[in-house]
């Protein structure tokens, strides 16, 4: 089955309110009292959200493959758990966050037996209340759905930038006492309060940062948002280097592995790179065979869903191993996952360290204005090649451009020129899985 976007963006709201109520239902039990967990005001909790979209798309190409599909489910909800703590503990860096914020599904850290349980209870959710729940929605018209979906976005994205700039400039302090002969408004008063009373109820240990003893600032500190652009940016241009010469050197096919239009850029490497340094930061330390054992299986199902996420949302295929042994779906296989095991010890080991402190030592006025143009330009790259695939995946069946847009599209990305840019693409069956 095809979703759309309101359909998923739907799917991710409503699990997300089903999991902060588990979780407040938990700690109400537990500690007699209730407890928002939910970083927004609005009860939601979003790594339950989007792990279950994450499952929507994944588990329907395992269909059949009961076992398959429960360990697919225990990696996906580990990394999507420890990629919300990471975000989670980066949204204020002069906030110190307390251990007690472990919610009732989290599995990471855990030990295996944990991200078992967690894996049968999302697996459990999505054959058992899944189906009935799309059944449901299916009662509620249309207009209806998408009206509440913007809705909650823009409430979502309203309180969000509350928070962020609650924590990013202030501390628990009231802020009458912070902002004392100022003169300001009553209605920014409240906000700032409201903000930290919710945020120190939610997560008790929560208290600002001792300013003291502080050094001179430090572009891109630790594993942080500037830090992450620079990771994705350069190993996604050095994954396609690499890639191009691996092919061309083995295969004796020297041919384009850039995942946009416009530079050398394979955003599969760079969203690889910073999958594995989130995911895979805490096990720096330890032992070569930890760090492999969670390479592997973090980076065939970082592959696996790269290959279902390109065929439902683009159509298109861009590498099919149904013909190698040990094959998953096509879509990766076990000497990949061997591969991606061995890359993820020289990774964290070897090239991380120095990448990472090379990042550091860049100016921190320049650097911030740097990422930014990054950002900038690599999201025009990739809206514009996204744009262009789509229309490339339906121009056989719909030849005429309904808009300006698409005969822009059209005339400046035309069938030869993308085929020429990707030639192993391919158009899939959109009604397949």
């Amino acid at each position: 089955m095809l979703y759309g976007f309101y359909d998923l963006s739907l799917y991710l709201l409503i699990y997300s309110f089903l999991g902060w109520a588990a979780e407040a239902g938990y700690y109400a039990v537990t500690r007699r009292r209730f407890c928002n967990r939910g970083v927004v005001a609005l009860p939601l909790v979003l790594s339950y959200g989007f792990t279950f979209v994450l499952l929507i798309l994944l588990l329907p190409t395992l269909a059949g493959r009961p076992v398959i599909s429960f360990l697919a489910t225990m990696v996906v909800s580990a990394v999507v758990e420890r990629i919300g703590d990471h975000f989670f503990q980066r949204v204020g860096p002069k906030i110190r966050w307390n251990q007690e914020r472990s919610r009732l599904l989290s599995g990471t850290g855990k030990g295996l037996l944990s991200s078992a349980l967690v894996a049968g209870v999302y697996y459990l959710t999505y054959i058992i209340i899944h189906p009935v729940l799309m059944a449901g929605l299916m009662l509620v018209p249309e207009l209806l759905r998408q009206g509440a979906v913007v809705v909650c976005f823009v409430l979502i994205g309203l309180d969000f930038a509350a928070v962020f700039y609650a924590v990013r400039t202030g501390d628990a302090t009231p802020y009458e006492e912070r902002q004392a002969g100022s003169g300001q408004s009553k209605l920014a008063s409240r906000i700032y309060n409201g903000v930290w009373k919710r945020l120190q109820k939610a997560y008790p240990g929560i208290q600002s940062e001792d300013g003291q003893g502080q050094t001179a600032y430090t572009f891109a500190k630790g594993l942080c948002w500037d830090k992450l652009v620079w990771v994705f940016l350069i190993s996604a241009l050095l994954g396609d280097i690499i890639e191009t010469f691996w092919c061309g050197l083995v295969d004796g096919e020297w041919m384009n592995h850039s995942s946009v239009l416009y530079g050398p850029f394979s955003f599969v490497w760079g969203l690889g790179a910073v999958v594995l340094t989130v995911a895979l930061q805490g096990l720096a330390e330890k032992n070569d065979r930890h760090v492999f054992a969670a390479g592997f299986v973090v980076g065939g199902a970082y592959e696996y869903l790269c290959s279902v996420f390109t065929q439902l949302v683009f159509g298109t295929v861009f590498w099919d191993y149904s013909d190698m042994p040990l094959n998953i779906g096509g879509r990766t296989n076990v000497l990949f996952c061997f591969f991606w095991g061995v890359l993820s010890v020289v990774w964290i080991k070897m090239i991380y360290p120095p990448m990472s402190k090379g990042i550091e030592s860049l100016p921190p006025l320049a650097g911030k204005i740097a990422t930014w143009v990054v950002v900038f330009v690599m999201a025009c790259n990739a809206l514009l090649t996204s744009a262009a695939m789509l229309r490339y995946s339906i121009r056989a069946v719909q030849p005429q451009p309904a808009n300006a847009f698409e005969e822009f599209i059209d005339r400046r990305y035309p069938d030869r020129r993308m085929e020429e840019r990707w030639p192993n693409m391919i158009v899939t069956d959109p009604s397949q899985p």
